[in-house]
């Protein structure tokens, strides 16, 4: 089995994407400690202005001592609101906005206490609507232990994984030699972000999945996937 992982994701870039489908299963990684100033919460999507964060609050305190699945939304501050008029204003007259618009409407209507569970809802909608099939776990269900390469590897085993998807960082910590010995092989992703049309002049990259969705809609997972591997590849690689 291919197996790929990653930490629950606001609103996430194409690249994650490219992984889950080159696998065949997705593990969520929402047992890890929580990291300020990274994506879990926060995103970008294009303006007429340039590139936009949109940012989910998220309570602060004793960060150090949580978990991902235990960091909650600051909803004192009303982000819910203004994260969906941005997305109505920016790109309602993209092309495939109303398609999508009953989904982000109704994410936005709801109360979140925990952004992992935000991020999860969201990220399972988009693997069905992009036609990423595959198994789905947690690594707080499956009791994953260790860190970061003992972590992944210690994944792979529970899930029988005998490939393992890195991305382009894991090199900088993945211990080959002990999935080597595990009989696990090993791919880090080297993605190549393609370009696609936009809203409001010049292309600009690494934009959320969403820039991509409200654009392209169906053929979202074919433009992702221009200029990189393949999963048929990967396999006669492997």
């Amino acid at each position: 089995m291919i197996l790929t992982a990653h930490q629950p994701l606001y609103l996430p870039w194409l690249g994650l994407f490219h992984k889950a489908a080159l696998a065949d299963g997705f593990c969520l990684v929402d047992s890890v400690q929580y990291l300020p100033k990274e994506f879990m919460n926060r995103n970008r999507i294009k303006t007429p202005q340039g590139p936009m964060w949109l940012t989910v609050p998220v309570q602060r305190k004793g960060y150090r001592d949580k978990e991902t699945r235990e960091i909650e939304i600051n909803n004192v501050l009303d982000w819910r609101r203004k994260h969906w008029k941005a997305l109505q204003i920016n790109y309602g007259k993209a092309p495939y906005f109303s398609r999508y618009a009953d989904f982000f409407e109704d994410v936005y209507k709801r109360d979140w206490q925990y952004i992992a569970q935000l991020n999860e809802h969201i990220l399972r909608w988009l693997f069905q609507e992009l036609g990423i099939k595959g198994g789905f776990w947690k690594t707080s269900e499956l009791g994953v232990e260790g860190k970061k390469s003992d972590f992944v590897l210690d994944m792979c085993k529970k899930l029988g994984a005998d490939l393992y998807i890195f991305g382009a960082l894991g090199k900088d910590y993945a211990k080959r030699e002990d999935f080597i010995k595990a009989g696990i092989k090993l791919y880090f992703q080297d993605y190549q972000h393609p370009q696609y049309l936009q809203l409001h002049g010049e292309f600009l990259s690494h934009m959320s999945i969403v820039d991509l969705l409200f654009n392209h809609g169906p053929r979202s997972l074919e433009i992702l996937m221009e200029g990189n591997i393949t999963k048929e590849k990967l396999e006669r690689q492997g």
